[in-house]
């Protein structure tokens, strides 16, 4: 548990620093909050003010209302709030998301949020940062996650829709930030065919037009004409579809599931569909650990996922100072990772 005297504390609301009077990605609604990012697990409504990366504004208006008290920051940038001096930097997650980093009394702590090390053509990349307390998520905190490039699983993603031209293939993936990384790995592999959108994934795709994200054509596929074959087209859609009648539309389509948890054969029973691909938006194994060695921290909480697993390794095996947060409201969407 985090030391009562600490930088940080764990209030029924969420982490909260009381040099800062913030919370960052509060559970509950809360006169200021710093985000770190769009996801829904990590911004919610109802707080009196937002602290979050200027990008991310459009996704946090769409998904928050256009009329909250936004006040939007730039990595970097360093901010005096409060009795705390604070600092957002990239945590190459999705469009936007960001660690944030805290320094008062002498000491300074990190705070993660979601990130990835690994190269992504649809977000700013992942910064190391130093600090002397660092809070780390594991949602992927165990050996056997180690991931293949984004390229690599964009030609995979090729092979399997054009080796169907007969058919319609439907890839089920995260409406915000996984569904708009496999456009960018996609264009990045030289696609270049139009593929169609659930309106869900619609939505969100301004913000990143907007921040110059390279991607192929895309159309909503409520715009097609009634009728108009689907077969040979790929369609983007988020998990939740699979379970609506949206699905109906379409005859006999291959389905594939997008997500790091396809890395373990029993979540791809699980879901059901034909295939999975393993594109996940957090940090496999490698990158756990070259970012807990990279902050230089002397203290290190460990939160989502496999927290006792890497918490554990980084004790027995790397000699840090680590322990899980015990925190059981911050846990992954599946669908998001």
């Amino acid at each position: 548990m985090l030391p009562a005297d600490g930088l940080l504390q764990l209030t029924p609301q969420g982490l909260y620093c009381p040099a800062a009077q913030a919370w960052i990605d509060p559970w509950r609604p809360v006169p200021r909050a710093l985000i770190t990012h769009a996801h829904a697990d990590h911004a919610r409504p109802g707080c009196g003010e937002y602290w979050a990366i200027g990008a991310s504004e459009g996704i946090l208006r769409q998904r928050l209302g256009s009329t909250i008290a936004l006040i939007p920051v730039e990595y970097g940038q360093l901010h005096r709030i409060g009795a705390a001096r604070v600092s957002f930097h990239s945590a190459g997650h999705v469009l936007g998301s960001a660690q944030i980093r805290l320094e008062a009394g002498g000491e300074s702590w990190l705070v993660s949020g979601d990130y990835k090390r690994c190269a992504d053509p649809s977000c700013t990349p992942f910064e190391p940062v130093r600090a002397d307390v660092f809070i780390t998520e594991a949602t992927f905190g165990l050996p056997i996650y180690r991931w293949q490039s984004g390229s690599e699983i964009a030609h995979q993603i090729c092979s399997w829709w054009r080796g169907a031209p007969g058919r319609s293939s439907i890839l089920l993936a995260y409406a915000f930030g996984k569904a708009q990384r496999i456009l960018a790995e996609l264009h990045a592999v030289g696609v270049t065919d139009e593929i169609l959108l659930h309106g869900a994934v619609e939505a969100l795709m301004p913000a990143y037009r907007e921040a110059g994200v390279a991607m192929p054509p895309t159309r909503p596929l409520s715009a097609l004409a009634k009728g108009e074959s689907l077969a040979g087209r790929l369609v983007i859609a988020p998990p939740s579809a699979e379970r609506t009648a949206w699905i109906k539309r379409f005859k006999q389509p291959q389905a594939a599931f997008v997500s790091g948890w396809m890395a373990v054969r029993g979540a791809r029973r699980r879901r059901g569909t034909e295939r999975g691909f393993v594109l996940s938006d957090h940090a496999d194994w490698n990158g756990l650990i070259q970012s807990v060695k990279g902050s230089g921290a002397r203290q290190v909480y460990v939160t989502h996922g496999n927290s006792h697993d890497l918490a554990r390794y980084l004790r027995d095996v790397e000699g840090m100072s680590a322990e899980p947060l015990h925190d059981d409201n911050l846990q992954p969407e599946l669908a998001s990772a």
